[in-house]
This record gives structure tokens, sequence and C-alpha cells, in this order.
């Protein structure tokens, strides 16, 4: 008898979120599609872990699938759900998406909790996929917009969870961090990229409460098209309008040696910082 393979999907937008469960319905015809996902929106938590406080598991049910809501971040989905809800049992490919927002960029990456889910499952040894979708510049959308948008991007992601399930991921790649722009069409490009270092110039806005007190908004606005280079996700994405599809490895280590940095072992030696 033949073994369905398992899948595991998860988010950061939370368990209710168009995105995840336009991903469900193009993921469910390939195995057994396991949801555990945080119970409201977690973006832009990175690899936080919940150390602080209990976590919350519990049963939902969305359009008549159960599904398990985790009162914290996407890592803490992952490691509750391979530890409490498969019972230690590892399944054979986790899925993250699909986000509300674009993931391009270190600059966007190392903040994203969509991706931290792949890099969580890629240092427990599971292969993954990250999976995001470029909003309009323009501002909000709404509901119809967003649901139409996700249900397009669910089968092409769906088919990348299809090719891991098959080929498995190419020798001293962890994940795919793979990102659809706003529109899609048959014609759409498909790219294989680098991650580029920053898409946005960041800012801080103070504004004042109304007792007179300093507080702070966080955004950023659009680097220059033109100093994107042309091999980049951002590149793909916003000036091309194709999807993206990068490559990721989850160690950062600079592969420099040892060597370089011998002189600083000798400094911090004769200087004598360390207690005898």
């Amino acid at each position: 008898m033949m073994v369905l393979p398992r899948i595991l999907l998860t988010n950061d937008d939370g368990i209710r979120a168009p995105g995840l469960w336009s991903l469900y319905h193009a993921l469910k015809g390939l195995g057994e599609v396991i949801v555990v996902a945080p119970e409201s929106m977690r973006s832009a938590t990175g690899m936080s872990l919940t150390l602080h406080k209990p976590l919350r598991l519990k049963q939902v049910i969305h359009g008549g699938v159960r599904a398990y809501a985790v009162s914290g971040t996407p890592s803490d989905c992952i490691i509750l759900a391979v530890n409490r809800v498969l019972r230690g049992v590892k399944p054979d490919i986790i899925a993250s998406g699909i986000n509300e927002g674009e993931n391009v960029s270190f600059q966007a990456i190392y903040g994203s909790g969509t991706v931290a889910a792949a890099v969580r499952a890629a240092i427990m040894g599971i292969p993954a996929a990250a999976f995001s979708l470029k909003l309009p510049e323009s501002g909000p959308v709404g509901g119809g917009w967003l649901k139409a948008r996700m249900d397009e991007a669910g089968p092409i992601a769906a088919e990348v969870v299809s090719w891991i399930l098959e080929k498995g991921l190419p020798e001293g790649v962890d994940y795919l961090n793979v990102n659809f722009p706003e529109r899609l069409s048959p014609s759409t490009p498909v790219r294989i990229t680098s991650v580029y270092r920053a898409r946005y110039r960041e800012i801080v806005v103070e504004r004042r409460d109304p007792k007179n007190r300093p507080y702070y908004w966080i955004h950023g606005k659009l680097l220059p098209r033109e100093s994107f280079s042309m091999d980049s996700d951002v590149y793909s994405i916003f000036v091309e309008g194709a999807i993206s599809i990068s490559p990721m490895r989850f160690d950062a280590s600079a592969p420099i040696g040892r060597e370089p940095l011998n002189d600083l072992v000798m400094r911090l030696k004769s200087r004598r910082l360390f207690s005898q």
C-alpha cells in the first residue's frame, strides 16, 4: 500500500489567513496535510520562540478542516507540531505561507516569520519551502482581490512542494524561498535568484501621544530600482514581475577559515583578558 507524503503547513499571518488555506487546498492532493499555525498574526517575529510564558495548542475547524492553532510564533508552531501533534514523527516536508507580502532581500528574510518556519524545519533536518506574495505598493487590498491572487499562487506553490517531494532539495540547499509577483499568468517568468542585501531605506517616524510622550513607527521606502542587481530576488519581483526562487542555507558562517582571525586571537591573549 502506498504511503502518502505527510506535509506540515504553517504561516505567520494566522490560522484564518486566506493564503494558508489557498495553499492547503492546492496541497491536499499531494498527501496528508497537517495545518499548525499561529492563532493570530505573528508577522516579523523571525526565529523567536515563546520561552517566557506558556504556549497553548488547540484544535480548530476552518471550512470543515481540522487544524491546530498555537498561541506563539511560527517557530513555536514547527516545534509543537513535530513534538506534540505528530508525536515526534517528522513530516516529509514543511510548507510555510502563502505570506501576505513579499519576503525578498536579507533585510526582510531575517525578520520574516514565514521564512523562519522554513529555517526551523531545516535545522530539524526537514526539507522546507517558504512562499510569499507581493502586494500592490499602492496600499491595502480587498479580501476578494487577496483571495483571488492567493488562489492563483497556490497551485504553483504546490508544484514546488511536489518537485521537492519527488527530487529532494539540491545538495547544499536547506530550503527554498519562493516569492510571487502580485499578478500571475502563463507568461510570468520564473527566475532562480540570489538574495539582495536590502530593498528599503529604513525610516523612523516620531509622533506624540495625548500626554505628549514620544512614540515611533518604523517603515521603509523602496530603494531605487536601478540599484538592484539583475540576478537578485528584489529585481525579479519589483522590476521583472517574475516568480523568484532563491535556494537557501541556514548556515550563515563566513567561509573564510580561521587564519584571517588569528591576529584577533593573539591580541586577546596578549591583553590578558581572561581570568587566570
